[in-house]
């Protein structure tokens, strides 16, 4: 994992991207081919394209973290700890 500059998004893998959503308590509730959708306590959805090992393209995280409702800062936060 590199760590971002303040104006662009972190470049991670699609498995840090879960882990990131787990400690945000979405859980996994089904998958749709390489695709993996996790669903929120309160009824958010986030769908993360799963390719082991790829980077996640920057557009592609930024809309996680709009479905997710999930600030940068959150992100990052729960990315480091």
């Amino acid at each position: 994992m590199r760590l971002p500059r303040e104006s662009e998004a972190p470049r991670i893998t699609a498995d840090e991207a879960i882990r990131v959503l787990e400690k945000a308590e979405f859980c996994l509730v089904r998958q749709s081919g390489n695709h993996r959708i996790y669903r929120s306590p309160t009824g958010r959805r986030a769908t993360v394209p799963y390719h082991r090992g790829k980077t996640l393209h920057p557009k592609v995280l930024a809309s996680i973290l709009k479905d997710a409702e999930l600030s940068r800062e959150d992100f990052i936060r729960l990315l480091q700890g």
